[in-house]
C-alpha cells in the first residue's frame, strides 16, 4: 500500500498541471490574436496576463480534462454579468495562428464592427472539431476558402455583415451537419452552387444582400428541415423552382429584388407549405396571376407580391387566408373588380393594390375589415367619383391614399371625422372648391397630398394646428394668397416639423417668410411658378439641411444672399426665371450648378453665368 502513495500523488500533481497550465500551441493563438488586436474597447483582452491560466481567461473555455481551449466567445454585443448590456469594439486583424487551438468548438468573434483580415485557408485542417463559427458583423474579406466544407462538424457558420467575395465553393455542399448558414449583405458573386441542396440538416439559409447570378438551385426542395430561406437582394434569374412545393417546413421565403421570370409554382396542391407565414416575390418579373391555390397557404400572414407583371383578376380563394395581416399587390398589371370576399380577412392590416387596371365597383365588404390600418387604392381604373362614407368610418384606419381614382367635387365633409389619419393622399383626381379649415382638426397628419387637382381657395390659417406634419404636397392647384401660413406650423416642442414642401404651380402671391429658418429638419422645398416676391430671406440660409430647392418662375428681387454658400447638402436649386440681380455668391455648392439653374434673370452675373462687369 506504502508504494502505491507516490504515484497516486503524481497522477494528481499532473491532473493539476494539466488543468492549470495553457497548453504551449493554445497559448501562442491566443496571444498571437491579441497582438493582432490594436484596441479592445470591453477591456476583456487586457485582463489576458500569463499570471493566470489562459482557461481563466475572459472568454475562454477549455475542456474539463485534456485542458485544451475548446470555446472561444468575445462577442461584440456584451449582455451578461451585472452590467448594462453594451457594444463593444476591437479594432484589428484576425491573426492566422487562431488555427493553432486544434481542440477548438465555437469560435465567436461576432459583431466586434473593426475586426479586419480573412479566413485562414487552414482552418479546414487545423480545427476538425468546429462546430460554431460566429464572424458577423466585421470588416473580413477575401474568399471562403475552397475547403471550407472540410469542417464536417460545422453546425452553425454565420459570416453576415462582412466583406467576403469571390465566389461560394461548391464544398458548401459537405458541410451536412450545418443547422444555420448566414451569408448575407457580403460582396459574393457566381452561381449559388447545386450542392447546397446536400445541407438536408439546415434550417437557416440566408443569402441575402450579395451579387449571386444564375438561378435558384433546382433541387432546393431537398432542404426538408428549412425553416427561414432568404436569396433577396440580389441578381438571380430564371424561374422560381417547382420543388420549392415541398418545403413544407418553411416559414419566411424571401426572394424579393432580384429577375426571376415566370410564374408564381406553389402551392400546387393542399397540404403543401402549409407552414409558409411570410412571402416576398416584389420587385421581380414575375408574370401570369395569382394562383388560386394560394388559398392552401393557411399560415400565410405577410405576402409582398409587388412591382411584377402578374396580370389577370384576383382570385376571390384569397379570402380564405384567414391569418393575412399585410398583402402587397401594387405595380402589377391586375385587372377587373376587388372580390367581394376580401371582406373576409378579418384581421387585415395592410392593403396595397395601386398601379393595376382594378375597376368596377369597390365591394362594400371592405367595411367588415375592422383591422385595417393602411389603404393604397391609387392609380387604377376605378373612377369612384366619391369617397364613400363606409370607407371613412373603418376604425382602425391610419393612411388612405386614393391617387388618380377618378374622384370629383369638394373634399367631403365627413373625412373631418377621421382625426387619427396620418396619411392621406387625394392627388390626381378631380376636386374642386376650397381646402376647408376644418383640415386643422387632423392633428395626427403626417403627410398631406392633394396636388394635380383644382382647388381654388387660399391655404387655410388652421394648417399651423398640424404640428406632426412633415409633407405637405398641394402643387398643381389653383391656390391663392399666402404661404405665410404654411411656415407657421409648429411642434408640440417649438420649430418646424415640416421636411418636404411643394407648392408649385399656383397663383401663390406675397414673400417667403423668414420665420422658414426654424425648418431644420426640411430636405425640400419647390415653391416654382406661383407669383412669390420681394427679396430671398436671409434666414433660408439657416435651412441647412436643403437638398432641393426650387423657387423658378416668380418674382423674387434683389441679391443671392451670400449665406445661401452654408447650404452644403443641396443637390438641386432652380432660382431661373426671377428678377434676381448681381453677383452670384462665390463657392460651393452655388458654382457647381448648371447655368440652367440662374437663367432669366437679367441682372445676375458670376460663375457659372458670364462675368461681372467691373
Amino acid at each position: 500500500m506504502g508504494s502505491l502513495l507516490p504515484l497516486w500523488v503524481l497522477v494528481v500533481f499532473n491532473l493539476m498541471l494539466v488543468l492549470q497550465a495553457c497548453n504551449p500551441d493554445d497559448l501562442k493563438g491566443l496571444t498571437d490574436f491579441k497582438a493582432g488586436i490594436r484596441s479592445d474597447t470591453s477591456g476583456r483582452l487586457d485582463k489576458w496576463t500569463t499570471s493566470q491560466s489562459c482557461c481563466e481567461w475572459a472568454g475562454i473555455s477549455c475542456h474539463n480534462i485534456t485542458g485544451r481551449v475548446t470555446e472561444i466567445n468575445l462577442p461584440g454585443f456584451i449582455s451578461s454579468g451585472d452590467y448594462a448590456p453594451f457594444q463593444s469594439i476591437m479594432n484589428g486583424s484576425l491573426s492566422p495562428s487562431i488555427t493553432l487551438l486544434t481542440s477548438l468548438e465555437v469560435l465567436n468573434l461576432g459583431g466586434l464592427i473593426h475586426l479586419n483580415g480573412q479566413i485562414p485557408p487552414s482552418i479546414s485542417f487545423r480545427l476538425p472539431n468546429l462546430r460554431k463559427l460566429v464572424l458577423f458583423t466585421n470588416k473580413l474579406n477575401g474568399p471562403l476558402p475552397q475547403s471550407i466544407g472540410k469542417l464536417s462538424k460545422l453546425e452553425e457558420m454565420d459570416l453576415r455583415e462582412n466583406r467576403f467575395s469571390n465566389y461560394l465553393p461548391s464544398s458548401l455542399g459537405s458541410l451536412t451537419n450545418l443547422k444555420s448558414l448566414y451569408l448575407n449583405s457580403n460582396r459574393f458573386t457566381g452561381l449559388i452552387p447545386e450542392s447546397i441542396t446536400n445541407l438536408t440538416n439546415l434550417v437557416f439559409l440566408y443569402l441575402q444582400e450579395n451579387s449571386l447570378t444564375g438561378q435558384v438551385p433546382a433541387n432546393i426542395g431537398n432542404l426538408k428541415e428549412l425553416n427561414e430561406l432568404d436569396l433577396s437582394t440580389n441578381s438571380l434569374i430564371g424561374k422560381i423552382p417547382f420543388s420549392m412545393t415541398k418545403l413544407n417546413a418553411v416559414s419566411v421565403i424571401y426572394l424579393n429584388n432580384n429577375h426571376l421570370e415566370g410564374e408564381i409554382p406553389f402551392p400546387s396542391r393542399s397540404g403543401e407549405m402549409t407552414s409558409l407565414q411570410f412571402l416576398r416575390l416584389q420587385d421581380n418579373c414575375l408574370t401570369g396571376g395569382i394562383p388560386s391555390t394560394f388559398a392552401y397557404l393557411t399560415s400565410l400572414q405577410r405576402v409582398n407580391l409587388a412591382n411584377n407583371q402578374l396580370n389577370g383578376s384576383l382570385p376571390s380563394s384569397l379570402g380564405n387566408l384567414k391569418s393575412l395581416t399585410e398583402l402587397y399587390l401594387d405595380g402589377n398589371r391586375l385587372s377587373h373588380q376587388i372580390p367581394s370576399s376580401i371582406g373576409h380577412l378579418s384581421q387585415l392590416q395592410t392593403f396595397r393594390i395601386s398601379h393595376n387596371k382594378i375597376q368596377g365597383l369597390l365591394p362594400h365588404q371592405i367595411s367588415s375589415l375592422q383591422n385595417l390600418q393602411t389603404l393604397d387604392l391609387s392609380f387604377n381604373r376605378l373612377n369612384l367619383s366619391y369617397i364613400p362614407e363606409w370607407l371613412i368610418e373603418l376604425p382602425s384606419l391610419y393612411q388612405l391614399y386614393l391617387a388618380g381614382c377618378g374622384i370629383h367635387g369638394q373634399i367631403p365633409e365627413y373625412l373631418q371625422s377621421r382625426s387619427s389619419l396620418q396619411e392621406l393622399d387625394l392627388s390626381a383626381n378631380h376636386l374642386t372648391g376650397t381646402m376647408p379649415a376644418w383640415f386643422g382638426n387632423l392633428t395626427a397628419l403626417y403627410a398631406l397630398n392633394l396636388s394635380v387637382n383644382s382647388l381654388g381657395s387660399m391655404i387655410p390659417k388652421t394648417i399651423t394646428k398640424l404640428g406632426s406634419l412633415r409633407v405637405l404636397d398641394l402643387h398643381s392647384n389653383k391656390l391663392t394668397g399666402s404661404i405665410n401660413q404654411v411656415f407657421e406650423i409648429e411642434t408640440t416642442f417649438g420649430g418646424g416639423s415640416l421636411t418636404y414642401v411643394d407648392l408649385s404651380h399656383n397663383v401663390l402671391k406675397g414673400i417667403l417668410p423668414s420665420s422658414i429658418a426654424k425648418f431644420q429638419t426640411m430636405q425640400s422645398l419647390d415653391l416654382s411658378h406661383n407669383k412669390l416676391s420681394s427679396n430671398l430671406p436671409e434666414s433660408l440660409a439657416n435651412v441647412t439641411s436643403l437638398e432641393r430647392l426650387k423657387l423658378q418662375g416668380n418674382r423674387f428681387t434683389g441679391t443671392i444672399p451670400s449665406g445661401f454658400l452654408k447650404l452644403r447638402k443641396l443637390k438641386e436649386l432652380d432660382l431661373s426665371d426671377n428678377l434676381l440681380m448681381g453677383r452670384i455668391p462665390y463657392g460651393k455648392p452655388l458654382c457647381d450648378f448648371p447655368k440652367s439653374s440662374y437663367s432669366g434673370n437679367q441682372g445676375l452675373c458670376g460663375t457659372p453665368l458670364s462675368p461681372c462687369k467691373a
